[in-house]
């Protein structure tokens, strides 16, 4: 069972206000971490939390240390297309790059609907309902 992802970033606040954008379309808020901590988590409820599990999903400033991984891809469950839409529409209000516009992935299932966004850093970012 995954317990929690981090996912390392160049830049911690322009990750912060991408990613509160985008998964506020999911429900979803900062709800651990700090700037003097160096990294924020995102959930629904009052512990960070990652949809495919009962883990947690922070983004962390990268160092020396922690460096950026060459690319990340991380699927967001939605309740309904319409939140899959209004994932997408964040994402790309708050600078994310187009990657699959919201649609039925046939090739994935029978009934997966999706949308991709390239975060900040280049990271396949994904909301997926199979409404």
């Amino acid at each position: 069972m995954i317990d929690h992802v981090t996912l390392t970033v160049r830049d911690l606040g322009v990750s912060k206000v991408f990613y509160e954008t985008v998964l506020g379309a999911l429900g979803m808020r900062v709800n651990l971490g700090s700037t003097e901590d160096q990294f924020w988590g995102f959930g629904s409820g009052d512990v960070p939390e990652f949809e495919v599990s009962l883990g947690r999903f922070f983004v962390a400033q990268a160092d020396a240390t922690h460096p950026i991984a060459p690319s990340v891809h991380i699927a967001f469950r939605a309740r309904n297309q319409d939140e899959v839409k209004a994932f997408h529409r964040a994402a790309l209000a708050a600078g994310g790059v187009d990657n699959g516009a919201p649609g039925p992935r046939p090739e994935y299932g029978e009934t997966y609907y999706a949308a991709f966004v390239l975060d900040p850093d280049g990271n396949n970012i994904e909301a997926v309902t199979f409404e």
